[in-house]
């Protein structure tokens, strides 16, 4: 795991009362991301999916259908979680691969077989693509890696200054520049014909040594991730928020679902805790505990309308 972080304690302090719950000072943000992006089609139907999703690992496979009597040639993306911006240094970020142009290691089989994707990387300043004027200047698109700082450092001032009118650069933050990565194919759907897509990246985990849930500042955690009332009583038992469990947070993107032609014919999500001890809890309606560590949830003809957020209570080794 990789991350820029830094700055003074005030501006840590913001910037995480931002990003994510804030209970203590070692604290990682979470990027979310999600599955595959489509235009919204008529042609092509989602008939299943089947999602897994861990602390270590997500894994997805797609069963789609051409529904339309002929052929269909679509392009498929695969977005990065956004990286960079004022402000999203100045606290920790949980960056899982250290990888400048695949940050979550991202991979992808059709039918079986590895698809070689296209990379389409991009810098923004002041909500302004700067691609061209980083590119021009030889810095590294990758905002998070020192290879950009040390570039920017190295600039002359005249250029420097111009690096801050653009919205590229900061003094006290370094590069502010935000880096939008999309991994995108051509695909093709044969009429009537399923394919199998799959793929697998690592998350980005987002954490913090203690845990709000069960404290008296624990309301706001408690309500986001729908914690029932027998997980704020194991937490007592364990000890409450001295420290018995680090908290943690994946986010998942699931409202991309919903861009196919119809609803998702078979939906099937396992969330794996990782270990007995460890409690989850997320925002879902008839969960249900189908191992020591894993939680399943189905839907039939299904549009998701919201995004998914999981609370992780990692349980603390004696």
């Amino acid at each position: 795991m990789t991350f820029r972080s830094l700055l003074s304690s005030a501006a840590l302090a913001a910037a995480l009362a931002c990003a994510a719950p804030v209970m203590a000072n070692d604290t990682s943000a979470e990027l979310a991301a999600g599955g595959l992006v489509l235009t919204k089609t008529t042609a092509v139907a989602m008939r299943s999916e089947d999602l897994y999703i861990s602390p270590t690992a997500v894994r997805v496979r797609y069963v789609f259908e051409n529904t339309s009597g002929k052929d269909v040639t679509l392009r498929v993306a695969f977005p990065m979680p956004d990286i960079g911006g004022d402000g999203f240094f100045m606290g920790d970020v949980s960056i899982p691969v250290d990888d400048p142009a695949n940050i979550l290691g991202f991979s992808t089989k059709v039918d079986g077989k590895p698809v070689k994707a296209q990379v389409e990387q991009k810098a923004f300043g002041g909500g302004v693509d700067r691609t061209a004027w980083l590119v021009a200047n030889r810095i590294p698109l990758a905002v998070h890696q020192d290879a950009a700082t040390k570039a920017m450092a190295a600039l002359p001032p005249a250029k420097l200054k111009e690096a801050q009118a653009l919205g590229l650069y900061d003094e006290d933050q370094g590069p502010i520049w935000v880096m939008k990565t999309t991994y995108h194919w051509s695909q093709t759907f044969p009429a009537g014909k399923p394919i199998v897509v799959e793929h697998a990246y690592t998350p980005s985990v987002g954490a913090t040594v203690a845990t709000s849930v069960g404290s008296a500042y624990g309301a706001e955690t408690e309500a986001k991730y729908c914690v029932d009332p027998g997980m704020v009583a194991a937490v007592k038992r364990a000890g409450g928020e001295d420290g018995a469990y680090i908290e943690k947070w994946i986010d998942y993107v699931l409202v991309t679902g919903g861009n196919w032609s119809e609803p998702i014919g078979d939906f099937r999500l396992v969330v794996d805790k990782g270990a007995a001890r460890n409690l989850v809890s997320f925002c879902f309606d008839g969960v249900k505990k189908i191992s020591p560590t894993q939680f399943e949830v189905r839907r039939r003809n299904w549009r998701p309308e919201k995004d998914l957020q999981i609370l992780l209570l990692e349980r603390r080794e004696p």
